[in-house]
């Protein structure tokens, strides 16, 4: 890799670190944990996104989820269901160290190493990546694409394999965005986007 691919690497790091303080947006609208949360909260299944707490913190999710739940068709359903949201952002992103100052609007932008790792996942290639990641960081982000892959087919029902897909996926993500040393979670180093952590 030339000096000048070295320079636009290190820039679209820097630029990504800008966008998006601590990781990237696992505290948005359109990220994981807020579509988990939306998902439990249709199907009735809190798993759907106890998946993206640790253990610890587990019952405070689930308090939040059971009370959202008590309170749909009423007059403070949005509330409750917001609150639960929230809940389980602050908590999963407590569980890294991070801190939580509210969930991002639809729409917020992502470092393009988040958006092709996502599309990776989900079309079950590495290949988006390609040109993104620097060649002597490949073989380590090959290794942790296909741990998460492997795991993909997880059964919502079992929080033990969700909990150990959801930290691949998110081992496989800070890698791929160079955050590799950092957000470390009971076990999940953070992630990012919307379908790929989903069950299917």
């Amino acid at each position: 890799m030339t000096i000048i691919s070295r320079l636009a690497t290190t820039a679209r790091s820097l630029t990504a670190l800008l966008i998006q303080p601590a990781s990237a947006h696992c505290d948005t609208e359109d990220g994981p944990a807020v579509q988990d949360g939306r998902r439990a909260l249709d199907t009735g299944n809190a798993n759907h996104a106890l998946k993206w707490v640790h253990a610890e913190g587990e019952d405070e999710v689930r308090a939040s989820f059971d009370a959202a739940q008590a309170a749909r068709g009423g007059d403070g359903a949005a509330a409750a269901a917001r609150a639960f949201l929230e809940t389980l952002v602050r908590v999963h992103r407590a569980g890294e160290g991070a801190g939580f100052d509210g969930i991002k609007p639809t729409g917020t932008e992502l470092p393009a190493e988040v958006v092709a790792a996502d599309a990776a996942l989900e079309a079950g290639t590495i290949e988006p990546l390609r040109g993104l990641i620097p060649d002597d960081r490949w073989d380590e982000l090959e290794q942790r694409f296909n741990a998460a892959l492997s795991k993909k087919g997880f059964d919502v029902d079992d929080l033990d394999a969700a909990r150990d897909y959801v930290s691949s996926y998110v081992h496989f993500f800070t890698y791929a965005e160079g955050e590799h040393e950092h957000h470390h979670h009971g076990g999940h180093e953070h992630g990012s986007h919307v379908h790929a952590a989903h069950q299917h």
